[in-house]
């Protein structure tokens, strides 16, 4: 046992004594590294903005997540009405900001503030939750969220829609980039959560057959202003 131990931590000694490539970029990669250790597994973040957001919306596709991109705040406001009518929402959850709070304003549906006393029965029988989020990553169609911007972890868990809200310059390229944004803008207090969403919630262990919803919301809406 003890044997295996010194060859573990040995192995771990020299691993942090060898700077290692990003493994995700290709182009990170030193000329001459073996194909098998060298070889991309995530893709490019996008070249430039434009980029970025064509990779973003058709990854949300790939999830089966919607991208509406809207020039404003009024015009997210009736993005997320019209989506409430069609889906016939009567109660809608929200986190208290900026963005949720002016796109929720005149929805034909009630809406219920958590931050106003949370209650987990009722934010269950709620048919949506809107939040905003800390960045959008471009590179896997991800939303980085956390308890401060979605005011706790049940609002974007325990409904069985959950819509974001964003800006476009909260589009990011990959991974790595999000979380040094999310460091950069907290400093050192960052929040207790910090969690990735990519996509509806799914299973495929019965059957091997896709289930939307298995753990959480059935519908991600992403409506990004800019």
């Amino acid at each position: 046992m003890s044997a295996a131990r010194e060859t573990i931590l040995g192995r771990i000694a020299e691993a942090l004594r060898l700077a290692a490539p990003r493994p995700h970029l290709s182009s990170d990669v030193p000329a001459g590294t073996p194909a098998k250790v060298g070889k991309a597994w995530l893709p490019e973040g996008g070249d430039d903005e434009e980029g970025r957001l064509a990779l973003l919306e058709a990854n949300l596709g790939k999830l089966r997540a919607s991208l509406v991109r809207v020039p404003d705040a009024p015009a997210a406001a009736a993005a997320l009405a019209r989506l409430a009518a069609e889906r016939g929402w009567k109660r809608l959850a929200l986190h208290r900001g900026e963005l949720t709070e002016t796109v929720a304003r005149g929805l034909p549906c009630e809406t219920w503030c958590v931050d106003d006393g949370f209650d987990k029965d009722r934010l269950e029988a709620c048919d949506a939750g809107l939040t905003a989020c800390e960045s959008l990553v471009a590179q896997t169609g991800s939303l980085l969220v956390s308890s401060a911007s979605n005011g706790g972890r049940a609002l974007s868990i325990l409904p069985h829609v959950h819509v974001v809200v964003a800006r476009r310059q909260q589009v990011l390229p990959d991974l790595e980039a999000a979380l040094a944004d999310a460091r950069a803008r907290h400093g050192g207090a960052l929040p207790s959560m910090l969690g990735f969403i990519t996509g509806p919630s799914r299973t495929g262990d019965i059957e091997r057959i896709l289930v939307l919803g298995a753990h959480g919301p059935k519908e991600l809406h992403v409506i990004l202003i800019g």
